[in-house]
């Protein structure tokens, strides 16, 4: 499969940011302030969710065209039991660790709650994603979303997408309404274990579907050609970004001013239920859209744009989207988010048997945390680093023989 270098870019860019994010140290340290959604109401899970969802739509299209609809459907669900293997030996690993580490469950509690192998109904929760420990959850909402993705595709081919983008917005307005808690109630009480805690999830499905399956959309009409890209995107095309900046513009001073716990006492009620980050709320949907519209317009059209201006914001983000360690990142996001986990609460339980640590040594675990994301990715193309030990010598060239006419042939 052809990779998509700037794609990838953008994954190993959010990997970096999501492991920053979810360091969790007694006090708070600076470096997580150093942060794009300290400037809109943009984080790293949804432009992750996003881009999954995009590259399934564009990869499983091409084999729904090329093969067949069973065949893209079974390769979606290979992939999504792909993942499940991983969501699941994530949990069994940190339960295994919570066993043999000194304190580690108790430091844990937080994150796990009363999860041990002697409870069946808890572990049947975690196996059918009603209960996610923190930080676990992402991969669950994929899978979710996969089991509906080749429908989908399906009918995004079929030139039925329409339809698939009205089923999308009249679920995400369905968790804004909490229509949600018609199913999810009655199981919390049904799961409701010794730790006060039944279902526990931290997306709201209904909401983050929309991140997921416009991204669907968008890459099976690129895939299946039904899209031109060049028109939509093309330098004299000025309505998206300007549209899109000004939206932009306009959420960076509430941002700034939520950030920084600014918003006069009888303004948060009412900006708060448009804020929900569990449910996707209408303020982080509305600044999601058009920042991925505007960095999207500027990476395509910007560079043939006759400001020098735009061209230099554009050159700016190919450049960071281009950097080696990011795209190496991309190439293997799901085997560097698992170990994303894993580092995540080896330095919260580190930091739990510590006393407080300083500024400089949390910034040096935190940049040793992002060095360390690599450790998959490196292992997965070890062959490339290190090269092969057993591979044989390359035998000597000899001269070819004097081809005749019939063996001519042009390279």
């Amino acid at each position: 499969m052809k990779r998509f270098d700037i794609i990838d870019g953008m994954r190993g860019y959010f990997l970096v940011f999501m492991v920053l994010n979810h360091l969790i140290f007694a006090g708070g340290y600076f470096l997580v302030k150093i942060n794009h959604n300290q400037l809109a109401f943009v984080e790293d899970a949804q432009g992750f969710v996003f881009l999954s969802g995009l590259l399934i739509g564009m990869v499983y299209a091409r084999k729904m065209v090329k093969n067949g609809y069973a065949a893209g459907r079974t390769a979606i669900y290979n992939r999504a039991f792909e993942l499940y293997r991983y969501a699941m030996g994530i949990v069994l690993a940190v339960m295994i660790a919570a066993m043999f580490l000194p304190g580690a469950y108790s430091i844990w509690f937080n994150w796990i709650g009363y999860t041990n192998f002697d409870d069946p109904l808890r572990l049947a929760a975690i196996a059918t994603f009603l209960y996610q420990p923190t930080f676990m959850d992402i991969l669950p909402q994929y899978i979710i979303y996969m089991i509906f993705a080749p429908m989908l595709v399906k009918l995004v081919i079929d030139d039925k997408w329409h339809y698939v983008v009205a089923g999308s917005i009249m679920m995400w307005m369905a968790g804004q309404l909490g229509l949600q808690q018609i199913a999810t109630q009655p199981l919390n009480h049904l799961l409701m274990g010794a730790d006060d805690n039944g279902l526990r999830v931290s997306f709201n499905l209904f909401g983050w579907q929309i991140v997921f399956y416009s991204g669907l959309v968008l890459g099976a009409l690129t895939s299946s050609g039904k899209i031109n890209w060049s028109k939509v995107l093309s330098p004299d095309n000025t309505f998206i970004p300007k549209v899109a900046l000004v939206l932009v513009l306009f959420f960076l001073p509430l941002r700034l001013i939520t950030a920084n716990e600014l918003m006069p006492p009888h303004m948060i009620g009412k900006f708060a239920s448009m804020e929900i980050r569990a449910d996707f709320g209408p303020v982080y949907l509305l600044n999601f859209a058009a920042v991925a519209a505007l960095i999207t317009w500027l990476l395509v059209a910007g560079p043939k744009h006759k400001a020098a201006w735009v061209r230099g914001c554009a050159s700016a983000l190919t450049w960071l989207f281009s950097i080696r360690y990011l795209q190496l990142l991309g190439r293997h996001s799901l085997h560097v988010y698992v170990w994303h986990v894993a580092i995540v609460y080896f330095v919260y339980y580190f930091d739990g048997r510590s006393p407080e640590l300083n500024e400089l040594t949390k910034t040096a675990i935190a940049l040793v945390a992002v060095a360390l994301l690599s450790l998959p990715a490196i292992w997965r193309e070890r062959d490339k680093f290190f090269g092969s030990a057993g591979e044989p010598q390359a035998v000597k060239a000899q001269p070819p023989k004097q081809a005749g006419p019939q063996q001519m042939v042009i390279r």
